[in-house]
């Protein structure tokens, strides 16, 4: 009897163990979508050869400090107008993303290069907060789970942003739906800050539709701004 419960004790923890991998697989393949998108963006004008580089050391960069987001979540969550900060960034990089700069192909290709990495870093630091919650959620405290889903993200990352940025090249479109996730992404950071208390002062109902409205806006830009060359931020 006891060899029978040991048995499906066993199996019990070895399903446990695979519906997490499961899920974490599911909230990466989900939740990574707009990482890899702004990824994407970061790196659409660097030379091919230097694309994926810069996605893997943006993403590598950005996963060492997702462990550490990871292990110090609890804590974080305390820190007042943490969510606002994240959000403001996001909405700086944004701008920064869409902007187009004449001066922008005088810049050599190094300082491209790190510029992208660093741009990968914080935006995907600002943007991980779901993403590492959800991968927390679906792990149930195992850290080796929790290492195993955020080294998932990796390849993810990599592999998904390169392919969006040359997307991007050939439907300079594409960079205005990138920018409009990110739009979203931010102005929600700012709703969902509690220290902040935007949601008290709007209601729910426009806590949900202000992030929509500026995504759209976004939208609205991009296909003016892609309609005339002379179009956009200078």
């Amino acid at each position: 009897m006891n060899n029978i419960l040991q048995h499906f004790s066993e199996w019990g923890w070895l399903w446990h163990n695979f519906s997490a991998v499961i899920c974490i697989s599911v909230i990466d393949l989900v939740l990574s979508g707009d990482n890899a998108a702004v990824i994407g963006l970061a790196i659409r004008n660097l030379p091919r050869t230097m694309q994926r580089k810069a996605a893997l050391f943006g993403a590598v960069g950005a996963i060492l400090l997702r462990v550490s987001f990871t292990i110090f979540a609890v804590y974080l969550l305390t820190i007042k107008y943490l969510s606002a900060t994240g959000g403001a960034i996001l909405l700086w990089i944004t701008y920064k993303l869409i902007k187009s700069n004449g001066q922008e192909a005088h810049i050599q290709g190094a300082n491209k290069f790190w510029r992208a990495v660093v741009t990968i870093v914080i935006a995907d630091l600002s943007m991980a907060f779901d993403n590492v919650m959800g991968v927390a959620g679906a792990a149930h405290g195992n850290p080796w789970l929790v290492i195993f889903g955020l080294l998932l993200s990796i390849p993810i990352l990599v592999l998904g942003s390169t392919w969006l940025a040359k997307l991007m090249g050939r439907h300079p479109m594409l960079i205005y739906f990138g920018a409009a996730i990110l739009m979203h992404t931010a102005t929600s950071m700012f709703f969902h800050d509690q220290a902040l208390g935007l949601e008290q002062v709007t209601g729910k109902t426009l806590a949900v539709l202000i992030p929509w409205i500026c995504s759209i806006f976004v939208l609205f830009y991009g296909f003016w701004a892609t309609k005339e060359p002379g179009n956009g931020f200078k």
